[in-house]
């Protein structure tokens, strides 16, 4: 079921701005049981909405590793999202008309303190898992350690303490493809679509890997090609993923998440990294893939290593980054014994 919570009273920004309130669409999915302590908070990465059985449908749904009929499972659309929380498509109260580029940077943290106030509202004391994996995953981090006792569980999967240059590179190069397009800063909501075609073919090779393409994109000739111009699978395939974005996202919103991305730094203020880590008190699962070349294994390595207690599962895949939601056969099998596991003894690192 899908929900608007209103928050009505002033709210800063990491960045000084105060707006006069936001709102957020969530997702619930199951019921919260009478001792509240069936919760399992799942974040959603870049481009996904609040509802996780529809884009992590192998882990999530009726039958599913996460089913509703036990868990009480809820998301939210995170700001900066054209997908119903607070973002450059919503009204401005000064102007009475669209944010577009007005729109503030909300920073990773500003989202799960956006967030705390929705948990309050709905009168949660405990969250027995937190599930996120990329961005999804830096939110997951960044509340785990704003409140230490909140979670009984985390599961950060294919993300990172501190985002790193290369990653930030990537973004700013896809914020560049939209730059370019010349319709980027005119004030309606088509604005920049061509620009966030080519910004999605950007992120897509570092969604990917090598070997994967060679898998789903071999080289033979394009089938049904989307241009008279296009001879290969590989080139119609990013054309196709350019344009099924630009039909469903929009490119304001795109440009400020990549922005809340750059933002991440759990150590920000915190006395750096590996002090905020230290904070985290819950049982700590760590995912990553092998063969991810924007959060490289050495990221989650690191997580592991300065999380107390943390456990690695460090999985093969030839689906790069993309891994993280496609490998769930792997990840149900190690969040089966890692959350229903009540023993405390040694966590090790484990190889899928």
């Amino acid at each position: 079921m899908v929900s608007v919570f209103n928050y009505e009273e002033s709210f800063t920004l990491e960045s000084g701005v105060t707006l006069p309130g936001y709102h957020l669409a969530y997702t619930t999915h199951g019921k919260l049981n009478a001792a509240k302590d069936n919760v399992v908070w799942i974040f959603h990465a870049l481009t996904a909405n609040s509802n996780p059985l529809e884009w992590w449908p192998g882990l999530a749904g009726d039958g599913k590793f996460f089913d509703p009929a036990k868990y009480f499972i809820i998301c939210v659309n995170k700001p900066g999202s054209p997908y119903g929380s607070i973002s450059p498509l919503s009204t401005d109260p000064k102007t009475s008309q669209p944010w577009y580029h007005d729109f503030p940077v909300f920073t990773i943290r500003d989202m799960i303190r956006a967030y705390q106030k929705l948990k309050d509202h709905i009168g949660i004391k405990k969250i027995l898992v937190g599930l996120g994996g990329s961005t999804g995953g830096m939110q997951l981090l960044e509340w785990a350690i704003e409140e230490p006792e909140l979670f009984e569980h985390i599961v950060p999967i294919a993300t990172n303490a501190v985002l790193s240059p290369w990653a930030i590179a990537f973004n700013a190069s896809q914020r560049l493809a939209i730059e370019a397009d010349t319709t980027w800063l005119e004030k309606r909501h088509d604005a920049g679509q061509k620009g966030l075609a080519a910004a999605r073919s950007i992120a897509l090779l570092s969604y990917r890997h090598y070997n994967g393409y060679g898998i789903t994109q071999p080289r033979d000739k394009a089938y049904m090609a989307l241009s008279k111009e296009v001879n290969y699978a590989a080139d119609n395939y990013q054309r196709y993923q350019g344009l099924k974005l630009v039909n469903r996202f929009n490119a304001v919103c795109y440009y400020r998440l990549t922005q809340s991305m750059d933002s991440h730094d759990v150590g920000h203020n915190r006395g750096g990294a590996e002090k905020a880590l230290k904070q985290i008190k819950a049982r700590t699962l760590v995912i990553g893939i092998q063969s991810d070349v924007l959060y490289p294994i050495s990221e989650q390595e690191y997580l592991q290593k300065n999380i107390n207690g943390a456990r690695l599962l460090s999985i093969a895949s030839d689906f790069g980054h993309d891994g993280f939601l496609l490998e769930y056969e792997k990840i149900e099998k190690a969040l089966k014994e890692f959350i229903e596991e009540r023993s405390s003894h040694h966590l090790k690192v484990v190889n899928g």
